[in-house]
Formats: structure tokens, C-alpha cells, sequence
């Protein structure tokens, strides 16, 4: 079959190697100069990494095995890393049992009820009755006030920003679900890996494999309008031409997809505003030396503007970035807020406030470079009941597939949820068959 891919993200990725791989031949569509959606990498002069911070966990099974399976398993690098908390201008380790019994924050009682909330978090299966209650009144049950305050709330912060208090437990179900296994229990410690190269490494491996295999891909290309070939299949429009496909499948976010498809194309139960994202903006500090000796930090200090601290030096090899060590410094706001789209020498005033606050022996000299990057629709707010706000997206037509991030209802937005999502998603339609 010949088929249409509307999207060079990771979905978008997997399904065209995937597809290509199985004998189809597909083409893929990226609005944007580069693949790779929110994967993608930055060049940040001497060196090339991830745009944003990602990172692989041992539990990430579907990623692994996806990188394995396209011959890059040995890209993958593992290590043990260290987490850190930032409280009342100082910095604590809770990078393993001694350091978290010793949490000055938290007394006795607070320590044993958050290890209750992660082993009862991380055992429930059913997540639908937590989506009706919200994650601060969810955690306040469990873990208790101290134990929220000073350390879930600051979290959710970091991963939310004020949007936190509209979210439904889900969120942080599926937050423990996901990192409960990065803790290596043999090893006593966090076990986090990466792609030698960062994810530019896989995504010109992918393009090369797809298309070695008859299939392309178009960069920088918008498509305007989908719709419904009279003879069957589908009509895909782009700088001012028209291709027809056998099937198209769609992973843009949805707002898109109500603007470019036609209305007998697709049948959408709900309005476009009825699922709302996060945004990002975030800070590449290029340093001379280490800011701090953690991968993550999670910060408890409203003065501070961003709201957590990705020592990414500490987990990738000083190999990878030419020497200099690489901080991400993010803070998540919505899609619509103005902050996004403030010009780049502001924000970074903003932010270096909060540099001076926190590591006031930081020279001038020691700083190489501070990047900034941001995206709008980084990831769907799951709200009270987000399952029932989900768009219900018909196709009206057999020829047209839809699969995109606004569908993950009991998943946090990651590349394994969408290696297995697509794999689902196979599975389900008639492609491979």
C-alpha cells in the first residue's frame, strides 16, 4: 500500500519505519525543518544534543526493544545517577535509603508515608476511579500535609507548574508507575540511559532505514487540507500539490487536525478547546563545570522562575558535548500563556535571577552559552476526568487513521508510551496483515 503520514515526530517515526519495514511505502509529512517533533536536537555550536531533556529508564521495555530492533542497541549507555532537592537555599541528596531516612525536610512519620504512597501508587492497576479526584486531594490522603508540602507539591511544580491544581490523580499514578522501576534494587540506586549521540542518533538512523526501503520524507512541508479521494483513498494537499494515498494516518495534536481534514473526512465529538496542553520553556545553560552532582533536582522555592534543575552532564558522557557540562532548566506553563512567547534575551533574564540565587559563586566565566527553546503543546493536561474530554475522533472514512499524544488517557507523555501505543495501534489495524 502506499501511505500517507501526516507527522515526523516520534509517532510519526516508528510508524513509517515500522510500515516500510512490512513492504508499504510511505511517505512522511514534517512541518518543521527538522524530525522529531519534541525529540528533536538543537545545535548548540560545538556540539549537538536534545532540544529538551529525555532520558530512558530500564522499565522503558517498548523503547528499549525498538532500539535494539533497528540495530542501535549498541548506542544504548546506562548509569547511576543521583537526585536532589532544593529547599531554603540548600540542596539535599535523596539518592538512596541512608540520604532519604536522613531528608531533613521530613520527620519520621512523613518518610513512612511516602514509602506507603509509592508502593500503593505503584500496585494499582485500575486507574480510572483516580482520574475523578484530584492529584493534591489524592496525596494529602496518603502522604499527609508535610509529606505533600515539601516534597509532591514541589514535584508537581516542576513537571505542571500552577496547573498542578486542576490534575487528577492519574498523573502521578503514572509518574510512579514509570520511575518506580528506575531504582535499580539489586544496585540500590537510579538506573537512567541514553542514546550515544542523544536522539539525533536514532532519528537519522530511522530516515536512513525508511528510506532504504523505498519510502521518504518531506521536511518543512505544511500539508493544508486531507480529504477523501471520489475513487478512493485519500487526497493529501501540500505546496500547492496534491498526492493520493491509499491510507493516511494522522499524528499531529488535534487542533491541527481540525483545521487541514475535511468534514466528511473525520467526525470529532468534542470542540477544540476542550483538551488544553502544557507549553515549556527551557534554558540549555552551557557550563565550564558541573552545577550540581544530580540528574534531577526538583526545586521547593517559589523565588526560584524555573521549576526544576536537569544536571544532564550527570548521566551523559562529557564526550557527547565537546567537555562542557549541559543544564536544563524548565518550567512548564500553559500553551496559551503569554510567557511563550516573550523574546528569548527576556527570559533569560528571568532566569538567570534564578541562577544567582541558587548558585551565587557562578562566574560569568564559567557560563559558555544560555539557549533557550520552547514548545507550545508538550503535553495534554489530564484534568478531572480527562478520559470523557478526549476527543472521540470517527473517521468517516476507512482510509484515514488517527493516533496522536491526546490519546494517551492513563499515560504520562513519553517516547516508550509512544513506541507502545504504535505498537498497539498495528496490531489493531489491518497494515500488517
Amino acid at each position: 500500500m502506499n501511505i500517507g503520514i501526516i507527522g515526523g515526530g516520534m509517532t510519526g517515526l516508528v510508524l513509517a519505519q515500522r510500515l516500510s519495514e512490512y513492504g508499504h511505502v510511505v511517505t512522511v509529512f514534517e512541518n518543521n525543518k527538522q524530525l522529531g517533533g519534541l525529540t528533536t536536537y538543537h545545535d548548540y555550536g560545538s556540539f549537538v544534543w536534545d532540544r529538551f531533556y529525555h532520558v530512558i529508564l530500564p522499565s522503558d521495555t517498548h523503547l528499549i526493544n525498538f532500539i535494539r530492533d533497528v540495530g542501535l542497541g549498541n548506542k544504548l549507555r546506562w548509569r547511576g545517577t543521583l537526585t536532589g532537592f532544593y529547599e531554603q537555599k540548600k540542596f539535599y541528596s535523596i539518592s538512596n535509603a541512608i540520604e532519604f531516612l536522613r531528608f531533613p525536610p521530613l520527620n519520621f512519620i512523613d518518610k513512612i508515608r511516602l514509602a506507603i504512597t509509592l508502593l500503593y501508587g505503584s500496585r494499582i492497576n485500575n486507574w480510572r476511579s483516580l482520574e475523578k479526584i484530584l492529584v493534591e486531594d489524592w496525596l494529602l490522603k496518603i502522604s499527609g500535609k508535610g509529606t505533600y508540602e515539601k516534597l509532591w507539591k514541589p514535584l508537581l511544580l516542576a513537571k505542571l507548574g500552577d496547573n498542578y491544581k486542576r490534575i487528577s490523580a492519574v498523573f502521578i499514578w503514572a509518574y510512579i508507575k514509570r520511575l518506580f522501576s528506575a531504582r535499580d534494587s539489586s544496585l540500590k540506586k537510579e538506573q537512567l540511559g541514553y542514546v550515544v549521540g542523544g536522539y539525533k542518533t536514532l532519528f537519522d538512523h530511522l530516515e536512513k532505514l525508511i528510506c532504504s526501503n523505498g519510502s521518504q520524507i518531506h521536511t518543512g512541508v505544511a500539508v493544508k487540507h486531507i480529504a477523501p479521494h471520489p475513487t478512493g483513498g485519500i487526497w493529501v494537499e501540500f505546496q500547492g500539490k496534491k498526492e493520493h494515498f491509499d491510507k493516511v494516518i494522522f499524528t499531529a495534536p488535534v487542533n491541527i487536525l481540525q483545521e487541514v481534514t475535511a468534514n466528511e473526512l473525520v467526525n470529532i465529538s468534542s470542540d477544540r478547546n476542550s483538551v488544553e496542553y502544557l507549553g515549556v520553556i527551557c534554558m540549555v545553560l552551557i557550563t565550564r563545570k558541573a552545577l550540581v552532582p544530580y540528574y534531577v533536582v526538583n526545586i521547593a522555592d517559589k523565588n526560584i522562575p524555573f521549576t526544576g534543575i536537569i544536571g544532564m552532564s550527570n548521566l551523559v558522557g562529557l564526550e557527547e558535548t565537546a567537555g562542557y557540562h549541559v543544564t536544563f532548566l524548565p518550567k512548564y506553563i500553559l500553551s496559551s500563556d503569554p510567557l511563550l512567547k516573550q523574546p528569548d534575551d527576556e527570559l533569560r533574564q528571568l532566569f538567570f535571577q534564578g541562577i544567582r540565587l541558587m548558585f551565587p559563586e557562578l562566574k560569568a566565566d564559567d557560563i559558555v552559552a544560555a539557549h533557550i527553546n520552547r514548545a507550545t503543546k508538550v503535553q495534554p493536561l489530564q484534568v478531572l476526568n480527562y478520559s470523557t474530554l478526549v476527543p472521540k475522533v470517527n473517521t468517516e472514512n476507512d482510509d484515514f487513521f488517527v493516533l496522536n499524544t491526546s490519546q494517551f488517557i492513563n499515560d504520562s507523555v513519553n517516547n516508550n508510551a509512544v513506541v507502545r501505543h504504535v505498537e498497539e495501534f498495528l496490531q489493531k489495524s489491518a497494515f500488517l496483515n
